[in-house]
């Protein structure tokens, strides 16, 4: 007679944790975006995917070695890896085309769509709830966004499509990011991500048979994009795994006001009422959305 064996227990919900990740996720996304402008100089988006994902490839493979993580990475579920790499690698090319065409902290304003779209396939996809603090929460941090782009006192630009484009894929990203780490390894979920974004991006750069060889004034540019690209995800990815997709990801609010200090100081982009408005705002949401959460989490009630 064969006996049934009981799946593991999941991990306890740890939202505040999560929230520390995120903070180093949030500092090596605004990492990126400043590379990724200087970048643009000699690159195109392609090219500088490419160049990432090989320096990700490198990077995945010394640690995963000296850590012995390396046999955890599995081809059990490379439909939904490739899924969603296609996803981040289309997102991940409208976004770094924004932040060389439009204002830094309207770019990021319009990607912050992302958690909505988060909170939505969350509930759809991945079974969670949506409770009315969460609905909240995404009611406050999307009004936060409205008053810093102020929609309709100015005309809309390409960048402004790539941005708000590069949210929805961003959203679907994390829903399969959450959907990776109920059975994968981080190394598992990094290997794949730089080794797939590596063979589309090569495709994408050689497409016309040219492809852009950079300086070495922009190798550390590039190592930037790199090594930013996999702290992220590494911080990203493992908040995922300790909250769920509709908790983390509006954490990533914070982003804006640090930006808009990073376009004013490096770029003397003007600093809007609306953003620091706007930022109360978002600011407020993240609170809540954490607040709330951790309470449900402590008296054991589902998030």
């Amino acid at each position: 007679m064969s006996q049934t064996v009981a799946a593991p227990p999941e991990a306890p919900h740890q939202p505040l944790r999560a929230a520390l990740w995120m903070l180093g996720a949030i500092v090596a996304f605004s990492s990126m975006a400043v590379a990724g402008r200087e970048a643009s100089l000699e690159l195109d988006t392609f090219e500088m995917m490419t160049y990432r994902s090989i320096i990700g490839v490198v990077v995945v493979l010394a640690v995963g070695a000296a850590a012995g993580t390396l046999g955890q990475i599995t081809t059990r579920h490379m439909g939904v890896h490739v899924f969603r790499n296609l996803a981040h690698f289309t997102g991940q090319n409208l976004w770094f085309y924004a932040v060389t065409v439009a204002p830094l902290a309207l770019v990021f304003a319009l990607e912050f769509t992302s958690p909505l779209w988060t909170m939505v396939f969350a509930a759809i996809f991945l079974g969670e709830r949506l409770t009315r603090w969460k609905v909240l929460a995404g009611v406050l941090g999307f009004t936060g966004v409205l008053i810093v782009v102020q929609p309709g006192a100015q005309a809309i630009s390409v960048g402004m499509v790539a941005a708000a484009t590069a949210a929805v894929f961003f959203a679907t990203t994390a829903i399969l990011t959450k959907r990776l780490t109920r059975t994968e390894s981080i190394t598992c979920i990094l290997f794949w991500l730089t080794v797939i974004q590596l063979g589309v991006g090569l495709v994408a750069c050689l497409w016309d048979g040219d492809m852009a060889v950079p300086s070495a004034a922009m190798l550390p540019w590039l190592m930037v994009i790199g090594l930013g690209g996999l702290t992220a995800h590494f911080c990203l990815t493992t908040a995922l795994s300790i909250a769920p997709a509709s908790v983390v990801m509006p954490m990533d609010f914070a982003r804006l006001p640090a930006i808009a200090v990073v376009g004013v100081v490096l770029y003397a982009e003007p600093l809007e009422w609306g953003v620091l408005l706007g930022a109360v705002l978002i600011f407020g949401a993240n609170y809540l959305n954490i607040l709330t959460s951790g309470r449900r989490a402590r008296a054991g009630r589902p998030l």
